[in-house]
């Protein structure tokens, strides 16, 4: 075993804080100076492993050629992922500007050996014709990805693309810190603005002494006013701020991204950014995404214009539209909160209702038992983790076995960490963060999840809203893919290292387990009585939930469009506000509010780029997998454990598309994705 790739991450003994730059070498919390000291330690390393590779002189093979690479680029990964969670998490500022500024040194190293001509050569040369399918596909796709990233090109291109790259880089990361840290506030001079809204929301936002109340548009503040809150304009107040976080600062950001990113897909033989994205997607082509989109922007117009239409009516017809005589449109601000009296009158579902069953700490004890029946494995939480802020937990994962006691000798699979509700300068999103590449034999994955859910405190039982739950059944499925696919041979095509259009399916499939009133009774319990949710219950909030699919569909063909537009478009066309009221007004029946600068802080542009498609696509895929699992209980079913030995634990080791017709035996079709969409008009408006 390589003592650098061990060292990378962990090994299979105690529980390795001291691996970490949060803690480095157990000592405690991080400084600067520790920080960069870690980084510069895997840097060498990973220099190392690529020395050892042009150093050698016999006939090239996977395990003297590729399995160097493969520590580089463990070694190269970790340290990215790692101080990339700093930069996302950490609560002291000074150390999430160190982070910055070393994840921009790590990402030079990468764009280095993406574009250094030696290892491809070295690389090209490999006869790996002998080696399983993993390996043949690892290399073949570690070939295109060189030579999509420019490797063949002259010396002078070379150094101006990994001037582009470093430019990216930084464009990428000033946009998302401009996000994290802009927290904007709306004030509530009256309480009785508040009306409408839960009593332990309203209880945990008491007056101030002036009697004025501050919510901040961190998620658990935001939400439940667009939801509840019977004050229009309380909600168009929170709509707006919340919708102008980073702005202006991200606006010539993005324009400045987008321009480099346009030039460096030009260099790269592309006619457009969008085109380079796909190349080595599920996808294929930009041609394709677009096409796609447009069979599902015909399939849901009709269907999203009707569920307008219903909420129009319903709302012209309450007494609180008195204060807007002849109302004849429903803005962006109000949506969520007609959708929601909607649904009360239609289906007989106040969401309000289920909140008292979803108390933070059950959900979590629920979302980890549910996981550990669904896919045979066990979480065991580690005592003093020496972890990065006292609120989050450490987990270790354990195979399940029959009669077994705690650290009974069951194998252990990874361990992950659990990072749930908002602070300052903490990432202002939901995500899942893959942090170590496991390596079958070598070192175990590790993985975090990042997430802004309401927390318990005194006299606040921290309840969720049934969106957030789906949230949290979504990311985890994200963390099972990362630790159950993280025991590849390989680093490279370890844990969620599939086609980047394939990352959404095992999230979205998870989501759909949710709707089962069965499990959810199993931790779904009144906060105060103790009552399992019931059957009953579960039902209405499932029917109420199907309504509104066309919208969603047609939500995501905005964010989506708006994707593929700005980075398909030339970069001195780009008005980003012009092109976001007339996307927006295309897709969306809801009025649109003057001031909607939603793309300052959509962190989807640097992370997916042009490719927010996948997040459709992959509801189509995850949709049809789900079928696999219909009747019975969904957690005793035998499709479990085909679902985790077929989709989730090849990891990256073969093509995405591989992986469907494995687990579904046929092709992928989206009989499933349709009836989904058109459920909710089965039961839609019998009571309204």
């Amino acid at each position: 075993m390589s003592e650098s790739v061990r060292e990378a991450g962990s090994d299979f003994g105690a529980f390795a804080g001291s691996s970490h730059p949060w803690n480095p070498k157990g000592e405690g919390l991080a400084t600067s100076a520790s920080v960069e000291a870690w980084v510069e330690e895997r840097l060498g390393r990973h220099q190392q492993a690529i020395d050892r590779l042009l150093a050698v002189t016999e006939t090239r093979t996977a395990g003297n050629t590729l399995r160097a690479y493969d520590e580089a680029v463990a070694e190269l990964s970790a340290a990215g992922s790692q101080t990339g969670l700093l930069d996302s998490v950490y609560p002291e500022k000074a150390i999430r500007d160190t982070a910055q500024a070393l994840i921009q040194k790590i990402a030079q190293a990468g764009v280095q050996l993406a574009l250094h001509q030696q290892v491809y050569q070295a690389l090209s040369a490999v006869d790996a014709a002998g080696e399983d399918a993993a390996t043949r596909h690892y290399l073949d796709r570690t070939l295109l990805q060189y030579r999509l990233a420019g490797v063949d090109k002259d010396d002078e291109t070379r150094a101006k693309i990994r001037e582009l790259q470093d430019k990216a880089t930084l464009l990428s990361l000033t946009f998302g810190r401009h996000v994290q840290e802009n927290v904007n506030t709306v004030v509530v001079n009256d309480p009785a603005e508040l009306e409408g809204l839960p009593e332990d929301y309203r209880k945990a936002h008491a007056p101030a002494a002036d009697g004025t109340i501050t919510l901040t548009t961190d998620f658990p503040d935001y939400l439940p006013v667009m939801t509840f809150a019977k004050s229009n304009d309380l909600r168009r107040r929170m709509f707006l701020a919340y919708n102008t976080r980073a702005f202006p600062a991200n606006r010539q950001v993005l324009l400045d991204l987008l321009a480099v990113r346009r030039e460096m897909a030009g260099i790269l033989g592309f006619a457009t950014w969008a085109d380079l994205a796909t190349a080595d997607q599920m996808m294929e082509s930009a041609a394709n995404m677009q096409a796609f989109l447009d069979d599902l922007d015909q399939a849901t117009r009709a269907g999203a214009e009707r569920e307008y239409g219903m909420i129009l009516e319903f709302a012209r017809k309450q007494p609180e539209t008195d204060q807007q005589p002849g109302l004849t449109q429903i803005d962006a601000a109000s949506r969520a909160y007609w959708v929601e009296q909607y649904r009360r009158s239609a289906f007989d579902f106040d969401s309000q209702s289920v909140r008292p069953y979803f108390p933070y700490e059950r959900v979590e004890k629920g979302v980890l038992a549910t996981a550990e029946k669904l896919f045979q494995v066990r979480f065991e939480r580690v005592e003093s983790p020496g972890v990065w802020h006292p609120s989050v937990s450490a987990w270790e994962v354990y195979e399940k076995t029959d009669g077994e006691t705690k650290n009974g000798g069951a194998e252990k699979v990874g361990r992950f960490y659990l990072d749930m509700h908002p602070r300052e300068g903490k990432d202002k999103w939901f995500s899942a963060h893959p942090l170590i590449p496991g390596i079958r034999g070598k070192q175990l994955p590790e993985a975090a999840l990042i997430c802004n859910f309401p927390e318990a405190a005194e006299g606040n039982p921290g309840l969720l809203q049934y969106s957030d739950v789906v949230t949290y059944f979504h990311e985890f499925g994200h963390l099972m893919h990362a630790l159950l696919g993280g025991r590849q041979r390989w680093a490279g095509i370890s844990g969620i290292a599939t086609e980047g259009d394939f990352i959404e399916v095992p999230s979205q499939m998870l989501e759909e387990f949710f709707r089962d009133p069965a499990l959810l009774a199993t931790f779904a319990h009144h906060y105060e009585t103790d009552e399992a949710i019931p059957a009953e219950l579960v039902q209405r909030m499932n029917r109420a939930g199907a309504f509104g699919r066309a919208d969603w569909v047609r939500t995501q063909l905005f964010y989506t469009t708006y994707s593929l537009e700005t980075h398909r478009l030339e970069p001195a066309e780009v008005d980003p506000d012009r092109l976001l009221h007339d996307l927006y007004t295309r897709f969306q029946p809801y009025a649109w509010i003057d001031g909607n600068r939603m793309y300052a802080s959509f962190t989807h542009l640097t992370g997916y780029s042009s490719n927010y498609y996948t997040y459709l696509y992959d509801k189509v895929i995850a949709l049809d997998f789900f079928g696999e699992f219909a009747g019975g209980d969904l957690l005793e079913s035998p499709v479990a454990m085909k679902y985790r030995r077929t989709v989730l634990e090849p990891g990256g080791s073969m093509p995405g598309k591989e992986i469907v017709e494995r687990f579904l035996g046929r092709p992928q079709s989206s009989h499933a994705f349709t009836e989904w969409v058109g459920e909710e008009f089965e039961t839609a408006g019998r009571k309204a």
